[in-house]
């Protein structure tokens, strides 16, 4: 299934299908996806970050079977996967989005959050002090060597003209970042240590969405769970959406 253009319906549409997707997400990260110490839910979201925020925890001991699929990194995350991309570039060191519903992903035994996926929303764009507030927040938790997965499946507007990727790269780093012609839209996955990669996958309306690992962490299934929360959308919308 190609990615859709959702600038073609409003934000409460593209609000009703990022709840189906979060909760696709989690579902599918409770189906194995996840190690076994890990669970998802999806949980209120009061404020903050922005609508669909994955939060990945790890244990606050060391103990573990040595197996390559307990490998820790070197921030105390539990590896599942070496990752499977070379990073792209590296340095060192309004009303939908504050009814925010995000998946929350814990370890049974404690609560140190280790990574973040999150999905852009309408209200993160809707104006100026919206995306300020979502880009200084993303450049906190990788400050605080948060990693980072953002999906951002809405064209770049006038306050990000060449996408939110682009803002939060010149907010860390100060470098700019202009996306392939013909390719607005965005996955990354931010992986902060003692410096901070970007694995950034560009790409366009009908296009396909990988799979991402934020530091090799999680296989997250972007492609199989949009696909399903798609799939429920009501008939009406899915129409529109799949027109030429």
């Amino acid at each position: 299934m190609p990615v859709h253009d959702w600038s073609r319906v409003d934000a409460r549409i593209f609000h009703a299908f990022h709840h189906g997707w979060i909760e696709e997400l989690s579902r599918a990260l409770n189906r194995g996806v996840l190690p076994p110490d890990y669970y998802a839910l999806p949980e209120q979201f009061a404020g903050g970050f922005g609508p669909d925020v994955l939060t990945l925890t790890a244990p606050q001991n060391d103990e573990g079977d040595g197996t390559a699929s307990e490998r820790k990194d070197r921030n105390g995350g539990l590896l599942v996967a070496q990752p499977k991309m070379a990073p792209t570039a590296e340095t060192d060191l309004e009303f939908y989005r504050r009814k925010q519903t995000p998946v929350v992903v814990r370890h049974v035994s404690g609560d140190r959050v280790v990574a973040l996926i999150e999905v852009v929303s309408p209200g993160n764009k809707s104006s100026r002090h919206a995306l300020r507030s979502f880009i200084e927040k993303a450049a906190d938790f990788l400050d605080k060597r948060i990693h980072l997965l953002i999906a951002d499946l809405l064209p770049p507007g006038p306050r990000d003209p060449h996408g939110i990727h682009a803002a939060i790269w010149e907010e860390v780093t100060g470098q700019g970042y202009v996306p392939p012609q013909g390719k607005p839209l965005t996955l990354v996955a931010y992986e902060s240590a003692l410096t901070v990669r970007a694995y950034v996958r560009p790409i366009d309306v009908g296009g396909t969405l990988p799979d991402l690992e934020p530091n090799g962490c999680v296989d997250v299934p972007m492609q199989r769970t949009y696909q399903t929360a798609f799939a429920e959308m009501p008939l009406r919308w899915r129409r529109v959406l799949e027109s030429t």
